[in-house]
C-alpha cells in the first residue's frame, strides 16, 4: 500500500478523511499533528487515530521554530494585511506545509493530505507551499473530491462505517475556528451575517474591556537587532515570550478584532481575531524604530508591507519575492535595538518611554528652545532646495 501524510487535527473532519483515505484510496495513512501552541491537542489523539486505522501517529511540538522563524521574521516586517489582520493564521501554514512535505521524506512518500475546506484561503497555502518545497509532491484534498458538502453528511458517514463520533454537532460550535500561539480565528456560521455583532461567549482568550483588569499594568520590552528577547529584564525563548505577551494582552482586553477581509479568490470574508501579544509586540516595535530607523528608511519599510502582507496571505511564503522583501527588512532590523516601556489598560497601549543605544533622536537638535546645530538658516535653505522639485501653477 502506498503511502499518505494526513494533516490530522483529532476532529470531525480529519477523522471522516482518515477512514475515507483508508476505505476508497486504499492507502497507509500516517497522521501528522502540529503543536503551534494551540494547547488544544487531545490526551487520546494518538489513541482515537490508530483505531479509525492510523498506521503511524507523529506529534510534533513546533512552538519554537514557529515563532523564532516564521512570526518574528514577519513582525520584523510590521506586517499587517489590510491594515489590520496580523495573519495568525496565514503565518502558520507554510511550517505545517514544510513539516508535511518532510515527513514524507522520510516515510517514502510524496503523497499528502490536508482537510482544508470551503472557499477558504488554506487549500491554496498549504498546497503552494508543498509544491514550492517539493515539485513532485501529490496532494489530496478531499473536500474536492468527495460527494459530503456538510459537517451533516460527515456526521452520516461516521454512522455508515461505524466511525466513533469526535464530537457531536451539538458541542460543536456555531462558527469555524482556527488557533496557534498568535492567535485564534473565528469565521463561518453565525458571523457569516455581518449585523450579527460577535457572541461574547465566542472569544475565548481575550477578555471584553468590561471584564478585563481594573488596575493598570507596565510592561518593558527589550529588542535586538529588531527581535524581542526579553520582558521585564528577564530573558525569555521566542515561544514562551510570545506566551507571556497573550497573558498580559489577554488580561487587559487587547487583541480583539471583528474584520472583512479580502480572500485570496477575491470574494469578502469576516474574520474575527484575537491576537493579544501580537498586538502589544507591533507596537512596541514601532516605537523602538521610530528611535532607530531613518524616516527614510521608515518610509522605505512602510512601502514594502502590503505586498509583504499579501505574499504572506496568498500562501507564497516559499517564493523568491518574499524571500527577496525579507532581506530588505532584515537588512533594516540589524540596528533595531533597545528598551521600549508600556502601560496596559482598558484595551489600551500607552508609551511610557524608550530608549536605545541607536537613538537617532537628539533633544537639542529637536528642541524649540535652542538651536542644537539646526538654524533658521539651514531650514531656509531646506525649503528652497526642496521646492526646486514643484512644477509652478499658473
Amino acid at each position: 500500500m502506498k503511502k499518505v501524510i494526513l494533516a490530522y487535527s483529532g476532529g470531525l473532519d480529519t477523522s471522516v478523511i482518515l477512514k475515507w483515505l483508508i476505505e476508497e484510496k486504499n492507502l497507509d495513512v500516517i497522521t501528522y499533528t502540529a503543536d503551534m501552541g494551540q494547547g488544544d491537542i487531545p490526551d487520546d489523539l494518538e489513541d482515537r487515530a490508530k483505531s479509525f486505522g492510523a498506521t503511524k501517529v507523529i506529534i510534533d511540538d513546533l512552538s519554537e521554530e514557529f515563532v523564532k522563524e516564521y512570526v518574528f521574521p514577519m513582525f520584523r516586517g510590521n506586517t499587517l494585511f489590510e491594515g489590520e489582520y496580523l495573519l495568525g493564521t496565514a503565518i502558520a501554514r507554510p511550517l505545517i506545509a514544510k513539516r508535511l512535505v518532510e515527513t514524507g521524506f522520510s516515510e517514502g512518500t510524496n503523497i499528502i493530505c490536508h482537510g482544508a475546506t470551503g472557499k477558504g484561503n488554506d487549500q491554496i497555502r498549504f498546497e503552494m507551499g508543498a509544491h514550492a518545497l517539493n515539485p513532485n509532491i501529490e496532494v489530496i484534498a478531499p473536500w474536492r473530491e468527495w460527494d459530503m458538502t456538510s459537517r451533516t453528511d460527515l456526521m452520516n458517514y461516521c454512522q455508515k462505517h461505524q466511525i466513533p463520533m469526535p464530537a457531536s454537532k451539538a458541542e460543536e460550535p456555531p462558527f469555524s475556528m482556527d488557533e496557534n500561539l498568535l492567535h485564534i480565528s473565528y469565521e463561518g456560521g453565525v458571523l457569516e451575517d455581518l449585523n450579527n455583532p460577535p457572541p461574547e461567549y465566542m472569544w475565548l482568550n481575550v477578555k471584553s474591556l468590561e471584564n478585563s483588569a481594573d488596575i493598570a499594568e507596565e510592561v518593558k520590552i527589550t529588542f535586538d537587532q529588531g527581535n524581542p528577547i526579553s520582558i521585564n529584564n528577564e530573558e525569555l525563548s521566542p515561544a514562551k515570550l510570545l506566551c507571556r505577551l497573550n497573558e498580559y494582552g489577554s488580561k487587559h482586553g487587547i487583541g480583539r478584532i471583528d474584520i472583512v477581509e479580502s480572500r485570496v479568490t477575491g470574494m469578502k470574508s469576516r474574520g474575527c481575531y484575537e491576537t493579544p501579544g501580537g498586538t502589544i509586540l507591533l507596537k512596541a516595535r514601532r516605537a523602538i524604530e521610530s528611535l532607530c530607523l531613518s524616516g527614510l528608511a521608515i518610509k522605505t519599510k512602510d512601502s514594502l508591507i502590503p505586498d509583504y502582507a499579501a505574499l504572506i496571505y496568498e500562501g507564497s511564503w516559499w517564493s523568491d519575492e518574499r524571500i527577496r522583501l525579507q532581506n530588505l527588512i532584515d537588512a533594516s532590523s540589524k540596528s533595531v535595538t533597545g528598551s521600549v516601556s508600556l502601560k496596559l489598560y482598558k484595551g489600551n497601549i500607552i508609551y511610557l518611554g524608550k530608549e536605545s543605544p541607536n537613538s537617532l533622536y537628539d533633544s537639542n537638535k529637536a528642541s524649540f528652545e535652542e538651536e542644537g546645530g539646526f538654524s533658521n538658516a539651514d531650514m531656509k535653505n531646506h525649503i528652497k532646495k526642496n521646492i526646486l522639485r514643484f512644477t509652478p501653477k499658473s
